[in-house]
């Protein structure tokens, strides 16, 4: 039984699998925060795309000719 404890403790202190985790964590979190980062990108680029839509159509336009 003092073999299993001994063996248990020193498996319990092994850390090297745990970079490997560590690793794969952050760079879900990084990859979650890209993703969140261009979604708000994107809408923030859609509504000034629609703002400036919305401007130049209700605009009156040129009005008389063009002497160029």
């Amino acid at each position: 039984m003092k073999s299993f404890k001994t063996a248990l403790v020193a498996l319990w202190k092994e850390e090297d699998g745990l970079e490997t985790v560590e690793y794969a964590i952050a760079g879900g979190l990084i990859a979650a925060g890209v993703v969140l980062a261009f979604t708000n990108l994107g809408k923030a680029v859609s509504n000034v795309i629609n703002y400036l839509y919305t401007a130049v159509a209700s605009s009156p336009g040129i009005t008389g000719s063009y002497t160029g």
